[in-house]
């Protein structure tokens, strides 16, 4: 059974909305809020997906760890 997904409206500004309605143009999707959802889903699942980096001065901290335990 297919499970439809209720929609919330977002703004969005009107020249953003024109830039994205030609980028769309001749593309899969029909709508720019097909679109708009696509490209945050792909966002959220980028950033869902990536390890925390750490800071330079957690980096040195762990590298200092791993000289003096004999790793480096």
């Amino acid at each position: 059974m297919l499970k439809l997904e209720k929609n919330k409206a977002i703004e969005v500004p009107e020249s953003l909305y024109a830039r994205i309605e030609a980028k769309i143009k001749g593309t899969r999707f029909e709508s720019v809020s097909e679109y708009a959802s696509y490209v945050l889903r792909e966002k959220l699942a980028t950033e869902e997906s990536s390890s925390p980096g750490y800071s330079k001065e957690e980096e040195g901290k762990i590298q200092a760890r791993l000289k003096a335990l004999g790793y480096l």
